[in-house]
């Protein structure tokens, strides 16, 4: 029986070594008293690489978050509109000088439990995809993406909530 166990830990870890590479984490706090938050992006070294903050919903239900270089440089943005008839919500992409650089479309959860967003380019071609699983019963949820012909290029693991009120999501390349 002990034998069966450990043959099956080692299957288990030699499988989630194929994700071992860590590209990169983000770091999203807590929201500050004018109701923006800041996601902090470190590489795979640990050296920051820039931050998102998104601010407040508008009036028109449209929320906006700022991207920023490593060198505190606007680096683009991204605007998400409000939840259409079908259940999509689809967030427009801009580049550092305000043109269209893609959008991505979340859907609606499929009766598994998954959502899938759709990347497009600013040509409206399609760039790949990101599905988000449900959450497992350590509170961690991950998202398997995909590129435009399907094949899975990396994941990402959103954890708990820290004692600060942090929440730390870790970057994975498919080797």
């Amino acid at each position: 029986m002990k034998t069966l166990f450990f043959t099956i830990l080692i299957f288990i870890v030699s499988t989630l070594t194929g994700y071992s590479q860590t590209y990169g984490t983000s770091t999203t706090g807590q929201t500050d008293i004018f109701g923006n938050t800041t996601t902090t992006h470190t590489n795979s070294n640990g050296y920051n690489s820039g931050t998102s903050t998104t601010g407040q919903t508008d009036i028109f239900g449209n929320t906006t978050t700022t991207h920023k270089n490593s060198n505190g440089y606007n680096s683009g943005s991204s605007t998400t509109g409000q939840t259409d008839i079908f259940g999509n919500t689809t967030t427009r992409h801009n580049n550092t000088n305000g043109y269209n650089s893609g959008s991505s479309t979340t859907g609606q959860t499929d009766i598994f439990g998954n959502t899938t967003t759709t990347h497009k380019t600013s040509n409206g071609y399609n760039s790949g995809s990101s599905t988000t699983g449900q959450t497992d019963i350590f509170g961690n949820t991950t998202t398997t993406h995909k590129d435009s012909n399907g094949r899975v290029i990396g994941t990402s693991t959103t954890g708990q909530k820290d004692i600060f009120g942090n929440t730390t999501t870790t970057y994975k390349k498919r080797d």
